[in-house]
């Protein structure tokens, strides 16, 4: 048998792309300097974070883990600062917060991107000056802590977005360790899976023989969509379902997640590629799985295509829903959404996108549309009254059913968004978990449209 993976620092990988990790970490260990860990989920942030802590200064202090993205948003804000007794319901006495419990050592925020923006302005201000505010405190504390951040999202598409405060993301964004995917190391593979077959052999008193061949092509073949944290729960299993056996490929296949192979697109949305006798199927070359970077452009360009046709309907559904539905007693349900439809798509005819009931009539005479003839009535409207301004007709429903919108009469989806929200919170006079329940939205969601929207005043 091979020998199995080297670890350095609790990392384990020998490959270049671990490699550089390593040295990275080597370099700011040391230092009090903020870093930011950004990779899939499984790719092992929280083991990077042990190792920067482990190396550094404060290596006799605390290592504090906190998984924003888990704690509820009513809470977070009393988990990572603390609270004074009688701060709210339930709070009988006075509490630590997590930067409280790491002062002196180091606090991983494991997840920042699930932070609410009102709790992104408070870690700003303790990151940059070291205070906070307990919750119901006007007495400011101190905390010296080292600050190690990670997320599986892009923070800075985020910020773009308007979800993630850009201040808070250059004060954290101060050395970013980018952490490989298991799939862009793939000669850590069967180290790696050796490492973790023979602890678990040990752990759960049986033997690992080894694997056939044909299972370790299976096995650096497969794509790993949960990295390390799958490839180690594979181990498992096959030790303990498997027990003292040879892994073979048709062992191996009954533990990986669909087929999922480097150069497939079985990860991939479908999309309707040939027309074959009335139905629909991927090209030849897709379903072979070549990894030909022509072939995923193309892929790529029919997906998007597909995504348009969809967005197209989403904005036509939610207008007639949102213009609809408050007319309705409460208790009456919103109808299901109309089902997707199977046309082929012409990225040359922009009208194949539509429902064949939405497409425009002419009228054979002068070859207008026949709803062109009803646009006085968009006079009549109130532009304060209608997300697009101010040439909605009398009949709204009519108006957003109709099919002879030019690109830029689209009304947006912000402006329908804003508008069913401001509505629900008239209809509910403020309630914001009334609403949220009506809207089908978190009420964590809805705290979050309503601070981008401005609603709050």
């Amino acid at each position: 048998m091979k020998p199995a993976s080297k670890s350095t620092f609790g990392i384990l990988g020998e490959s270049p792309a671990i490699q550089t990790v390593i040295r990275q970490i080597e370099q700011v260990a040391p230092t009090d300097i903020s870093v930011l860990l950004q990779g899939e989920s499984g790719v092992g942030k929280d083991v990077t974070a042990k190792a920067i802590h482990s190396q550094s200064l404060r290596k006799e202090g605390p290592l504090v883990i906190v998984n924003c993205g888990a704690i509820p948003e009513g809470i977070i804000e009393s988990e990572l600062f603390g609270h004074e007794k009688g701060a709210f319901t339930g709070a009988h006495e006075a509490r630590m917060g997590y930067f409280e419990k790491a002062n002196g050592g180091t606090i991983f925020l494991d997840e920042i991107g699930d932070t609410p923006k009102n709790v992104q302005v408070k870690l700003l201000r303790v990151l940059e000056t070291g205070d906070f505010f307990r919750v119901g405190s006007s007495k400011a504390s101190q905390s010296d802590v080292r600050v190690i951040a990670a997320s599986h999202r892009d923070l800075w598409a985020m910020v773009k977005e308007g979800t993630f405060r850009e201040d808070l993301y250059y004060r954290l964004d101060t050395v970013k360790i980018k952490l490989p995917a298991l799939r862009e190391r793939t000669e850590d593979i069967l180290p790696l899976f050796r490492t973790f077959a023979s602890e678990f052999a040990a752990k759960y008193d049986s033997s690992f023989r080894g694997f056939t061949e044909d299972a370790e092509e299976l096995l650096l073949s497969y794509r790993w969509p949960g990295n390390i944290r799958e490839l180690k729960n594979v181990a498992e299993q096959l030790i303990v379902l498997e027990k003292s056996q040879t892994v073979d490929k048709t062992r191996l296949q009954k533990y990986l997640k669909g087929r999922q192979h480097l150069g497939s697109t079985d990860h991939l949305p479908s999309v309707h590629a040939t027309e074959r006798q009335g139905g629909y199927q991927q090209d030849d070359e897709f379903r072979a799985g070549h990894n030909d970077h022509a072939s995923e452009f193309q892929f790529l360009l029919k997906a998007m295509l597909d995504v348009r046709t969809e967005i197209t309907e989403l904005k036509r559904m939610m207008a007639n829903w949102f213009m609809g539905s408050w007319n309705q007693p409460q208790s009456t349900y919103t109808p299901a959404l109309p089902a997707p439809q199977s046309h082929p798509i012409d990225p040359n005819d922009l009208t194949s996108h539509l429902r064949p009931s939405d497409r425009p009539s002419l009228n054979p005479e002068d070859g207008t549309s026949d709803s062109k003839k009803d646009d006085h009535h968009s006079e009549t409207v109130d532009s304060s009254e209608s997300p697009w301004g101010g040439n909605a007709p009398e009949d709204p429903m009519e108006y957003l059913r109709s099919a002879q919108w030019n690109e830029g009469e689209f009304p947006s989806l912000e402006a329908l968004e804003r508008t069913v929200i401001e509505r629900a919170l008239e209809t509910f006079e403020g309630n914001r978990r009334k609403a949220s329940t009506a809207l089908g939205i978190s009420e964590r969601t809805l705290y979050r449209k309503i601070d981008q929207y401005g609603l709050d005043s």
